[in-house]
């Protein structure tokens, strides 16, 4: 039987437990026998947004994507000139932050640069000045690298691109130009279509940072 010892440092109280308690087929616990376990795999997203302002009270989504863990997929949506010409003032991106909601809970685990103080609560908040339904704490987890790498390494800036470049070798994002955030907002198809690039570009680079990182930290259940 193959020895592999269970990687406590990144697991959650509640799943050391678990391990400690149930038996595999060799009538071992699953600390003693940690091959056995086999866990279902968690479908993570890795997500990632673009907005016309930081502040959701003053801006609206433009775009957002999800890199998914279990197809290597991007799910992702934009907003359009429609969207922009037909809503009200306020409603512009109603259709997108709907559509973004609902791919969310497909996951089990929302993964996030940063999300934590921006992404999440600016989708929350365009929900609900919109009017629409957001899911409540506790229904979904989130994990944010951010925090990962501030707290773990030391980097002259933590933004993502150069995180990806210091600890991956290389990044694929492309540059943040204002030009294409104005023309965005005003519904320019050029530019919407540069942020969308850029955005699924971003969640490309989450992944492979997420991956490149985690075993330096312990793995936790915070909600979204």
């Amino acid at each position: 039987m193959e020895t592999v010892s269970a990687p406590l440092h990144r697991l959650p109280k509640a799943e050391i437990v678990w391990l400690a308690t149930h038996r595999c087929e060799h009538r071992h616990t699953f600390l003693e026998h940690y091959a056995c376990h086999r866990p279902v795999e968690e479908r993570i997203g890795y997500w990632d947004i673009e907005t016309s302002n930081l502040d959701a009270d003053f801006g609206i989504m433009l775009s957002y994507a999800f890199l998914d863990s279990q197809t290597g997929k991007v799910i992702s949506d934009v907003i359009t000139p429609e969207d922009i010409r037909k809503a009200k003032a306020g409603d512009e991106d109603k259709r997108l932050v709907a559509h973004c909601i609902e791919d969310m809970q497909a996951f089990d685990r929302v993964v996030t640069y940063y999300g934590t103080r921006f992404d999440m609560p600016y989708l929350r908040t365009r929900a609900l000045a919109c009017g629409l339904d957001f899911p409540y704490y506790g229904t979904l987890k989130h994990t944010d690298v951010y925090f990962m790498v501030r707290n773990r390494f030391r980097l002259s800036r933590n933004r993502l691109e150069n995180a990806c470049r210091v600890l991956l070798g290389r990044t694929d994002k492309t540059h943040i130009e204002a030009k294409y955030w104005r023309g965005g907002a005003r519904g320019d198809k050029a530019s919407l279509a540069y942020i969308l690039d850029h955005n699924k570009k971003d969640v490309v680079d989450l992944q492979k940072l997420y991956l490149k990182v985690r075993d330096f930290c312990r793995k936790t259940d915070t909600s979204l």
